[in-house]
């Protein structure tokens, strides 16, 4: 069992590098094209297919070393579906809420069992809001494949110090795809992630972080500082636009690491400091999961301080260019 278990992750890693590979033949390309437009931050069609890449290398690694969590891989897989169609014929922004909202409740009432309603709902929200803000940042070449890499990879991390070796090795595959989705994101990127992948991968970032506190495998706080960076990108742009009465769900290029990117940095640089915040916040996160409280909550504050300076640090760049 074990063996299977070390091996899922190579699995998800080689058949994720397989059809990828496969996506970017002709036949693969015409599945979904992303035409440049004013949000873009590319210049030339790239397929945005990457995604499925991701989905078959988890499903390789699920055949090898099945992890449970019925509920909460089909409804990856129902959102993958419905992501892959909204890529290519388009769907309208209720009915992605609504489907959105279905597969967290399942999740909730089936596989976390959330009895009390506050916390259903909260939970609910939380987990809607995850599933659209890894959609939201996955807007440059290598930022979304790179945080699946670190977060997953924290998640691997520590449930397996915890014992829970079935979820170490699906969160292990999360990361192993996306590392192999990298090899061909990476700027200049020949193929995207596209909503069929950053719709799921959030969706299983919110749900698995959940899981593994609800087992007993980390404290409630830590997928929170996992992503953090994207978690804080994403929540303080949306209350910008909210301030400036914006349209929130307009396609925009306001995001800091869009900021990144467009002040000169490149998508290689805004890739690099990405990277950086990333391996800083599941890195801290590792160290301290486990240790008391006391040392947890100073760890969280030094986070927040860290990532609230480089948001400032941008903002005031930013004003300067403009």
């Amino acid at each position: 069992m074990r063996a299977m278990l070390a091996l899922a992750p190579v699995a998800a890693f080689l058949v994720a590098l397989l059809v990828a590979r496969l996506l970017l033949t002709p036949a693969g390309r015409r599945i979904a094209l992303d035409t440049p437009n004013e949000r873009s931050l590319h210049a030339h069609p790239v397929p945005r297919s990457g995604g499925i890449a991701i989905a078959a290398g988890v499903a390789a690694a699920c055949v090898l070393a099945w992890p449970g969590l019925t509920v909460i891989l089909a409804a990856a897989l129902l959102l993958a579906a419905a992501s892959l169609a909204d890529d290519i014929v388009g769907l309208s922004t209720p009915a992605r809420l609504v489907l959105h909202l279905g597969a967290a409740a399942a999740v909730l009432a089936f596989d976390l069992e959330v009895a009390d309603p506050l916390a259903f709902a909260v939970f609910a929200l939380a987990l809607v809001w995850t599933t659209n803000l890894y959609n939201f940042m996955d807007g440059a070449d290598g930022i979304a494949g790179g945080m699946a890499v670190f977060g997953f990879g924290a998640y691997a991390l520590a449930a397996y110090l915890f014992g829970a070796l079935t979820l170490a090795a699906l969160c292990a595959s999360l990361a192993a795809a996306s590392a192999a989705f990298l090899v061909f994101n990476w700027h200049p990127a020949r193929l995207f992630m596209g909503d069929v992948g950053s719709v799921p991968i959030g969706f299983l970032a919110g749900a698995l972080g959940l899981q593994g506190w609800a087992i007993g495998a980390w404290p409630l706080w830590f997928p929170l500082l996992v992503f953090a960076p994207f978690m804080c990108d994403a929540t303080l742009t949306l209350l910008q636009r909210l301030l400036r009465r914006e349209p929130l769900w307009q396609a925009h290029r306001e995001h800091y690491y869009q900021r990144l990117v467009r002040m000169g940095f490149g998508h290689r640089g805004a890739a690099y400091i990405e990277y950086a915040a990333m391996a800083g916040c599941a890195g801290l996160a590792l160290l301290v999961f486990r240790e008391p409280a006391v040392v947890q909550g100073i760890a969280l504050a030094m986070a927040a301080v860290a990532l609230g300076g480089v948001a400032v640090w941008v903002d005031r760049r930013w004003t300067r260019s403009q």
